[in-house]
């Protein structure tokens, strides 16, 4: 046991030394690294995107071989010329990102641009007691878990699908490069990946549809569809896209890694999804003594390793939790299946090959039979794979309101269904609508909880059953009105109401218990995740 623990200590000091070169270097491929392949001309050349990667046998059995091959291989990328790029690109502010070094462009006809550096610097994550020691250059080698060209792939892929998507380009940037200005220093000699911004109206392609009008970010759209009950999400999109997720083994899909295009629908607004920052994609992680361990299911259980299979869902939801519970609980295991089976239909294995053989010739020839039959064999998994992400978000499952005024109706149908149906009232000009519905199945819920938010609800249960699922109703701020006519067999109550003593009109049934506060805190609901 002590020699194990020498060796380890041994392979963290001789692995990880604070060698400065390992976060600085030109990302040109010298002439010995280029091994007879043809010069590059004027407006390219051969790269290499993280030579320092290069490690030693003894280093990669603790710490893994990961994509590392593919981050030491030489590919022919164009030079970026920033001031003829889209008629000319103009720097507009440098990115704030801790481990990513990212601006955002401007061509001529005010469409936005993102420019991230694919390689990390986590230097600026970890404390200053660590900075410049074994354990940051342990942290930056672990950036070889990720494929730095798996974005390339993605676009067929979501076209094929019908998914909004960005067409992410990799470039190098000269190392006399001076057209960046005061920030030349930070992207001289590397390479960098470009992708469309949506955040205006002039960045509307023919890409969208007719009917898309603006963009917004996560949290803005967030805001909206708790403020009032005229906007929503699309979500049968947003499962769509999560399933591509899944399909890419992309585990990073957090609220910051979408936009979203706005729509009208008559008086409503509908969000429809713009998955972006495709950095996690194809990640292989799963290998290394130590990465192994790290990766397991009672450890770091979301960096999960893409390969043939959907061996652990719930890895690739961790990131994702907040939106997931949010923005796909209307959907019922029907919905998902048959989301599941058109995309199976829709990604061909002549659209998977297209898609794959969108990398550069050298890092196909390492990785594009694997990959294809990787996502060949996923696609073909997609069902159940649905299947598994409905089940872990069917167990508890919230419905909010907004800030507006809504009707929630629960119908205890039987012993193995309740039913819930939130409808909008009409309101001057806006006319009535139901906004939600959905059935719920005892064997698959456990829970079902409601939030009014802050507008003067209505809450209305009834049926007499059997058995049934817990109902838990947070009136939230304004003077609701909570009734419960329900009944279920049994001394245990399926109907808990949470709100203020005061100020409300709760008329409780046999059915019901009664949770009420004098604590305003009770209203609590987290709309935007911050």
């Amino acid at each position: 046991m002590k020699q194990a623990v020498l060796v380890l200590i041994s392979s963290l000091l001789l692995s990880g030394c604070a060698d400065e070169d390992f976060f600085q270097h030109d990302a040109l491929a010298t002439e010995a690294e280029l091994d007879g392949k043809a010069a590059a001309g004027p407006d390219s050349a051969w790269v290499i995107a993280g030579r320092h990667y290069d490690r030693s046998g003894f280093h990669r059995f603790f710490w893994g071989d990961h994509n590392r091959k593919l981050w030491v291989a030489p590919v022919h990328l164009p030079v970026l010329q920033l001031d003829s790029l889209y008629g000319g690109l103009t720097v507009v502010k440098k990115g704030g990102g801790y481990q990513t070094t990212s601006f955002e462009l401007k061509d001529e006809a005010g469409r936005l641009y993102a420019l991230r550096s694919i390689d990390k610097d986590p230097r600026h994550v970890v404390s200053k007691f660590w900075q410049g020691t074994f354990v940051t250059n342990i942290l930056r080698d672990q950036t070889t878990a990720s494929n730095p060209f798996g974005a390339l792939v993605v676009p067929v892929l979501a076209e094929a699908v019908g998914i909004y998507h960005t067409n992410p380009k990799l470039y190098y940037v000269a190392a006399n490069d001076a057209t960046f200005g005061e920030y030349s220093p930070d992207v001289q000699g590397k390479v960098f990946m470009l992708e469309e911004k949506y955040e205006t109206p002039a960045d509307i392609t023919p890409a969208f549809a007719s009917d898309v009008i603006n963009f917004e970010e996560s949290e803005d759209a967030l805001r909206k569809r708790f403020s009032r009950n005229t906007n929503h999400f699309n979500q049968k999109a947003f499962a769509r896209a999560r399933l591509l997720d899944l399909l890419l083994g992309d585990w990073d899909r957090h609220k910051g890694q979408w936009d979203w295009a706005v729509t009208t629908q008559g008086t409503d607004t509908i969000y429809q999804p713009i998955p972006k920052d495709r950095d996690q994609v194809f990640l292989k992680m799963k290998d290394g003594f130590i990465p192994f361990i790290a990766t397991s299911k009672l450890l770091a259980r979301k960096f999960h390793t893409f390969d043939h299979d959907f061996s652990d869902v719930k890895a690739y939801m961790i990131n994702a939790e907040f939106l997931d519970k949010r923005l796909l609980h209307e959907l019922s295991l029907e919905d998902w299946q048959g989301i599941a089976t058109q995309m199976q239909q829709q990604l061909s294995d002549k659209v998977i090959e297209q898609a794959v053989q969108q990398l550069p010739t050298p890092i196909y020839s390492l990785i594009g039979q694997e990959m294809t039959g990787n996502l060949k064999s996923r696609r073909n998994l997609l069902p159940e794979a649905a299947a598994k992400m409905y089940n872990i978000l069917a167990k508890r499952v919230t419905v909010p309101g907004s800030d507006a005024e809504e009707v929630f109706s629960v119908a205890r149908v039987d012993d193995e269904q309740v039913q819930v149906i939130v409808t909008r009232p009409a309101s001057g000009a806006l006319p009535a609508k139901t906004i939600y519905q959905r059935t719920f199945k005892r064997g698959e819920t456990e829970e079902i909880i409601l939030h009014g938010l802050a507008g003067d609800d209505t809450f209305i249960l009834t049926g007499n059953v059997q058995e049934s699922i817990l109902v838990k109703i947070y009136g939230g701020l304004g003077e609701d009105e909570i009734t419960d006519k329900s009944s279920v067999s049994g001394w245990k109550k399926y109907t808990q109401v949470y709100d203020t003593e005061r100020g409300n009109e709760i008329i409780f049934g046999k059915e019901t218990k009664d949770m009420t506060t004098d604590d305003v805190r009770v209203h609590a609901y987290d709309r935007e995740g911050n």
